[in-house]
């Protein structure tokens, strides 16, 4: 780690990721849109001095604001752009030569009576070695014009943002005669005088002007496609205008994406007591087992010398097991907590755009579900979608997930449907596994649902507190948080319907069966009626959970896009159940389903399905109407991968184990990646070891699984001591634990209050 200002970086380094996608060096850069752009800019005076260069890049600048703007007007004239909406004026004044007249237009600025500009983009060189025809003469001129201008730019840098672009490369080879004496070596030279002079200026003052100098890396790569040999193509000075909008507007507008010259976010004073209690949690544990030890030093049995048998000690160990292992796991949970802060909070490491490849996809994915495979192993037991089974799917799947995350996938829409089916598979497990848990036991208890809530919820509130998120930010746990309690209460309401009750009358399954019927005509009217799913979720204290920027769009959105597949998995759970109450299915090891002919057939018919909605999922031209389709048929390739799996016996009776144990940990391999494994809230990819790309996600990959893995076990710990089985106990756990929300929701009212 360097140590430098990010903002040096973007403006001095970087590479290319493909042909038009560029990466600064160590940080994210923002794509802004024309309203960003606006907002930014409001009430904002933007001077570009210079030669046709700088005029090219004052119309890529121009257009992120209006696009719509042509390049028209004097090319060896002064060019004015005015947006009236916004109050932004942004002018190009043709000085192509560092001279007499450009130091007087600077001066001018420096003095009381003329505005300054907001920003200053100035830059030339081209003209004065054409018209000095390359001599040495013109080179020595230069510097002297440079060296009487750069007091004038310190001047300027200490009210408003200076930057002195340096002179690309040229394509000698394209040049026309008239240019001919333009090189590279003589560009070299005049770049080297004003950096010299530049630097030097600004050691002798508090303010610096900032070097452009990233242009030349761009046109390095692209200048071979330019029109003349000397201006760059427009995909690349479009690059340089984005580059300048992100030195600017990053510390205005704070873009997610965009942590080029963003400062680090202060401390809250949630995040302040969570660090004190983590603290404390260290401390305590490190004190008590260091009397843990002691004791057991002492009340070590000790040998008689006289007998050579050994005395046992009179006193016995004090019990601090359950004390210890609490302070234990917050220990742990506070180290691995300051790594999440640091990774993706504090600018200590690096982070990079993703970049979108079909090779950084596919391959990857190939490797890891060939690797699954030699990992074949018995399973303990052969019915459908038994634990291992289960365990095995939601590994693979969640594999997946990571891999198109990372790889940036979800740019190219068949993936990206595809993806969505697995997200839903996520779901649909939901629908079956709890709605046969409580078809089945008929536990509608407290500490069931304590217990399934606290392993869904504790990592995502702890990072709400560490990382300064809303709860809504990690969406997937708020949604199957949710989805476990409609399950609850559609089968706890009146009449309660389990497995045990049914048996004795056939009416009982029709009166479930009315249940499922009045649960899909709530989720129906929610899924066509907005308003009324906003009201729902509007009343306080609900939409400090459900609320992202302000408003419940996104919960609804997200609500709305899986919102039948719950319902299909209680549905199949049922009719799974009922048929193999009357044993119509065959479950048996290396026995298939059903019989012969049934089963090639449904096997047919599945193949057929999974196919087909591939193929749909391919074609698919526009998002938004993909996404329409999506709820009612993303079930077609569940069910077909349900009955592909579990139809033919030797199938059923296997199962990966390597997939099987990132199953067991998906939950928090699927939240951990926001911050440990991608950057910037996943919209960028963590780097701590830059220039080696392939190396840097095999140890980041390590330690984010390791960290996830070791946070499942933290889980599991506490919900043992958090959510205990005693009802007094739980009581006063639940009572605690309402007054830590109570206490959580008045600070964050606290927190909305001052930022205001």
């Amino acid at each position: 780690f360097k140590g430098g200002d990010t903002c040096e970086y973007l403006l001095s380094s970087g590479r290319f990721l493909g042909e038009k996608v560029w990466q600064p060096h160590s940080c994210m850069m923002h794509k802004y849109k024309n309203s960003e752009a606006k907002n930014c800019l409001i009430d904002k005076h933007v001077v570009f001095i210079g030669d046709s260069r700088i005029r090219q890049l004052f119309y890529s600048f121009v257009k992120l604001i209006n696009p719509q703007v042509k390049e028209e007007g004097n090319k060896h004239g002064n060019i004015p752009f005015e947006d009236k909406s916004a109050s932004i004026k942004v002018d190009f004044l043709w000085y192509p030569e560092v001279n007499g007249s450009m130091r007087q237009r600077i001066k001018s600025w420096t003095e009381g009576s003329v505005a300054k500009p907001h920003i200053i983009v100035a830059g030339a060189a081209t003209w004065s070695i054409k018209i000095h025809n390359g001599s040495n003469e013109g080179l020595t001129q230069y510097k002297i014009n440079i060296t009487s201008i750069a007091p004038l730019l310190e001047k300027l840098a200490r009210s408003s943002d200076v930057y002195w672009v340096l002179q690309d490369p040229v394509y000698e080879d394209m040049l026309s005669d008239s240019r001919k004496m333009i090189t590279n070596e003589k560009i070299d030279a005049y770049n080297e005088a004003a950096v010299r002079i530049l630097n030097s200026s600004s050691r002798n003052s508090k303010a610096k002007v900032k070097l452009f100098s990233v242009s030349k890396l761009i046109a390095q790569e692209t200048i071979m496609k330019s029109a003349d040999g000397l201006h760059l193509p427009e995909s690349s000075r479009d690059t340089n205008a984005m580059i300048l909008m992100n030195v600017y507007c990053n510390k205005i507008m704070k873009p997610i994406d965009g942590s080029c010259c963003q400062p680090q976010p202060p401390l809250t004073l949630i995040q302040k007591l969570a660090f004190c209690f983590f603290t404390f949690s260290i401390i305590g544990y490190l004190i008590i087992s260091l009397i843990h030890r002691n004791t057991s030093r002492k009340n070590k049995p000790c040998t008689d010398l006289e007998s050579g048998e050994e005395k046992k000690p009179a006193i016995s160990t004090p019990n601090v097991s359950t004390l210890e292992m609490l302070l234990h796991s917050f220990c742990k949970l506070g180290l691995i907590m300051t790594y999440f802060y640091l990774c993706d909070r504090a600018n200590l490491f690096m982070k990079e755009n993703k970049f979108y490849t079909h090779s950084s996809f596919f391959i990857p994915i190939v490797y890891v579900l060939v690797l699954g495979v030699f990992y074949t192993e018995n399973t303990k037991e052969t019915k459908v979608l038994n634990r291992e089974q289960t365990d095995e799917w939601k590994g693979w799947m969640q594999l997946v997930i990571l891999i198109y995350h990372i790889s940036g996938a979800s740019t190219f829409l068949p993936v990206y449907m595809h993806i969505r089916v697995l997200v839903a598979a996520y779901l649909f497990q939901t629908g079956y596994g709890h709605f046969s848990y409580f078809w089945i036991k008929g536990d509608f208890g407290v500490y069931r649902v304590c217990q399934v809530l606290f392993r869904l919820n504790f990592l995502v509130v702890v990072l709400c507190i560490v990382m300064d998120r809303p709860y809504q930010f990690y969406y997937f746990v708020p949604l199957v948080s949710v989805w476990f309690m409609i399950i609850y209460a559609t089968l706890a309401v009146w009449p309660q319907i389990v497995q045990k009750k049914a048996n004795g009358h056939c009416l009982w399954h029709l009166g479930l069966l009315l249940k499922l019927v009045c649960l899909l005509t709530c989720i129906y009217f929610l899924s066509y009626s907005q308003g009324a799913f906003e009201r729902i979720f509007s009343f306080w204290p609900l939409s400090k959970c459900f609320e992202l920027n302000g408003n419940v769009y996104e919960w609804w959105f997200r609500w709305k896009l899986d919102r039948y597949v719950v319902f299909h998995g209680m549905l199949f759970a049922f009719i799974y159940l009922a048929l193999q109450k009357r044993q119509m299915i065959s479950e048996g090891k290396g026995d298939p389903l059903f019989s012969s002919r049934v089963s090639n057939v449904l096997l047919f018919i599945s193949i057929v399905s999974f196919l087909t909605y591939s193929i749909w999922a391919s074609s698919c031209k526009n998002k938004t109407e993909c996404n329409e389709l999506h709820p009612s048929v993303s079930v077609v390739q569940i069910l077909a991968f349900i009955l592909i799996r579990n139809i033919p016996g030797y199938v059923r009776s296997v199962y990966s184990s390597f997939f099987a144990w990132f199953g067991r940990i998906s939950l928090e391999l699927f939240i951990c990646q926001y911050h440990i494994w991608l950057a910037a809230d996943t919209k960028g990819v963590l780097v701590l070891i830059p220039g080696y790309p392939v190396f840097n996600v095999l140890v980041s990959t390590f330690i984010f699984v390791c960290v996830a893995h070791e946070i499942s076990q933290i889980t599991n710990d506490l919900a043992q001591i958090v959510v205990p089985q005693d009802s007094s106990a739980l009581l006063k756990r639940l009572l605690g634990l309402a007054g830590f929300f109570s206490g959580l929701l008045l600070f964050s009212a606290a927190q909305e209050q001052s930022r205001r």
